[in-house]
């Protein structure tokens, strides 16, 4: 059975589990990974339930230790890796704590680049596997007010591409999904109740978990690095 390890998993209705259940239905092992066991273990539940294959695995994405850890407990090369930790870090940049600025670079960026690293390290023996990171708006552009995201997420995103190229010809294939707009999930729903009212303008979790198979599966010759995802009311 081949594997898939997904770091950055928290509730049900965020994309973290939601990628989990996904692929674990496509017939993937999954290595749930995230901060909160009992998080981790609801959506094992879930998973095995449903008739596939999953182990929990607490690990925070800045540690080197953890990271090591998750992908020797991971047992074979990996088939699929995904980054998906990092949360919105809103503020101005005159008011911001120099800790705060650097723990959003450590949890999107910094962490990115633990996973990516051990990722290619145990792919590319098989010279196969596929490693992808999950972007945002601010993956593109910078805006007022979030600068410490911004500029995480953009290096994020110079990093998937630097990786994309450094290691193709080692038959590694590093994709990067710009999820561009608030997610229909539990988070905005927990924050902003009266999002429920206006479905249409946040994006299916289930249409971006569509859009990280859909690179999973691109065949060698027709490989993508990059897939941005919004409503069809988002400007941009």
């Amino acid at each position: 059975m081949k594997t898939a390890i997904v770091i950055g998993v928290g509730p049900d209705r965020g994309l973290g589990a939601q990628l989990c259940k996904r692929f674990a239905a496509d017939g993937l092992k999954v290595i749930v990974a995230g901060r909160t066991l009992s998080a981790l273990q609801a959506i094992v539940r879930d998973i095995e339930q449903a008739g596939g294959a999953a182990v929990p695995f607490v690990a925070d994405a800045t540690k080197e230790a953890d990271i090591v850890a998750l992908f020797d407990a991971a047992g074979e090369e990996p088939d699929l890796a995904i980054y998906n930790a990092g949360n919105n870090t809103p503020g101005r940049i005159t008011e911001m704590e120099a800790d705060y600025f650097e723990k959003a670079w450590r949890v999107i960026c910094f962490g990115g680049f633990l996973f990516g690293r051990e990722a290619v390290r145990r792919m590319a023996p098989k010279k196969t596997g596929t490693l992808l990171f999950t972007g945002a708006s601010a993956s593109l552009r910078g805006r007022s007010g979030f600068g410490a995201f911004n500029s995480a997420k953009a290096g994020l995103r110079t990093l998937a591409q630097a990786m994309a190229k450094e290691y193709a010809p080692d038959g590694i294939h590093v994709g990067h999904v710009v999820v561009d707009g608030a997610i229909g999930g539990d988070k905005i729903m927990t924050r902003f109740p009266d999002a429920a009212s206006r479905q249409d303008s946040l994006i299916s979790i289930e249409g971006i978990a569509d859009a990280f198979a859909f690179l999973y599966r691109q065949p060698e010759r027709a490989w993508s690095f990059e897939l941005d995802v919004r409503t069809s009311k988002e400007k941009w």
